[in-house]
């Protein structure tokens, strides 16, 4: 372990794509499947609580403007500063659901996107907690003193795949179908008007900056709850009726369009039933278990929510589990960022911590949920001032 046995965010960055988009704008750059507005739309967003969100996509022509990586490395460079330089990296960690391609690894051509030198470079995969597996890894790497500094970073391109472009092949093979239902399945259709863009990065170092504060990273729990809960969220498979997952190896090259095989899809019913317990209730439990944290010296808590819909159902699930934290104490900015999936956290800590309103000393519980197979994570941070 490194001598000071501590580790420290020193630096948050993000990079969110092009101008914001309402919700009244949304189909003009995702586009209508099937040539139809959605009739989920609406609803959806009524009860997400999203009022804007970046796409990594021209409006004008469809075309996208920047890949993952691209993405991911503009995070990376809005870390730079008087005293650090992306090209000094010595470990880049990068989590994401949906790389560019199936390999090589996010990670590598992330790393190539930045033309630094030479490092140690690893890619987490995962959905939402793809980000602070990321973070995990980072922290780990300076806390034992096989890096003297890490960078962290979650990044999300859901358009690429949320555009109605990729559903025309399965709009064509179901055409009797949609006559009578024109939208592609809700479970589908769902998650076009959930998921957005962005990037963030963290520079993690083993002593808090001179010049203002720092986030000293306590600890990161992960629990899956994968060994009783089947598969919730996926893309690259179709959920069988079984509850078990066929992944796109399985299927001709044909069906991947007309079922559209590569689609992000949500169980829209396990979610509901199971997703606060399993990820904010069993995690809560466990630290509770295991950490000597306790409600009333949290002073602020970050929950990583798809939707507003989740916020009363976490905050009941918390205090049956006996952990209430006040609504006051909650910070998120899911209304103007959008949810970001494996980026949101980041894009979180970003916002709060350049606001000015952290003072020295404040206790951080951040929370990350997953839905693909329920995985929870917490996180536990202290606000570090250069006086300490």
């Amino acid at each position: 372990m490194h001598p000071s046995g501590k580790v420290y965010i020193n630096g948050t960055a993000v990079f969110l794509p092009n101008a914001p988009v309402g919700n009244d704008d949304i189909e003009n750059v995702l586009g209508m499947i099937a040539g139809k507005p959605s009739r989920a739309r609406r609803i959806v967003l009524r009860n997400n609580g999203i009022r804007q969100r970046h796409y990594a996509i021209d409006p004008a022509t469809g075309a996208a403007t920047h890949n993952n990586a691209q993405l991911t490395a503009e995070a990376v460079r809005g870390l730079a500063s008087a005293s650090f330089s992306p090209k000094d990296i010595d470990c880049l960690v990068t989590g994401t659901s949906l790389p560019d391609q199936i390999m090589p690894g996010h990670g590598v051509m992330v790393h190539g996107e930045l033309g630094i030198p030479a490092c140690e470079v690893v890619s987490t995969a995962a959905i939402c907690v793809a980000g602070i597996t990321a973070l995990k890894y980072a922290w780990m790497s300076v806390l034992s003193g096989q890096a003297k500094n890490a960078v962290a970073t979650g990044s999300e391109i859901a358009s690429g795949v949320l555009h109605a472009r990729n559903f025309a092949a399965e709009s064509e093979h179901r055409v009797s179908e949609l006559e009578a239902n024109p939208e592609i399945a809700f479970e589908k259709d769902f998650l076009r008007w959930m998921l957005s863009d962005g990037a963030g990065a963290f520079l993690l170092q083993d002593q808090p900056r001179t010049d203002g504060q720092s986030l000293r990273i306590d600890w990161i729990d992960i629990l899956s709850q994968a060994n009783t809960m089947d598969v919730c969220m996926y893309a690259g498979g179709e959920k069988q009726a079984d509850g078990s997952l066929k992944g796109w190896q399985q299927y001709l090259s044909p069906q991947w369009a007309e079922q559209s095989i590569f689609a992000i899809k949500q169980d829209v019913r396990l979610l509901n039933a199971e997703v606060t317990y399993q990820t904010i209730g069993k995690s809560l439990e466990h630290m509770q278990r295991t950490r000597a944290v306790k409600a009333d010296e949290i002073d602020w808590f970050l929950p990583h929510m798809s939707s507003e819909y989740f916020r009363q159902p976490m905050a009941d699930c918390m205090a049956r589990v006996g952990f209430p934290i006040a609504q006051e104490k909650w910070f998120t900015n899911l209304q103007t960022k959008g949810n970001t999936g494996s980026a949101s956290i980041y894009i979180m800590i970003d916002e709060l911590l350049k606001s000015g309103r952290l003072k020295d000393g404040d206790r951080l519980l951040c929370f990350i949920p997953e839905s693909g197979r329920f995985t929870g994570s917490l996180m536990h941070l202290t606000v570090v001032g250069h006086a300490r």
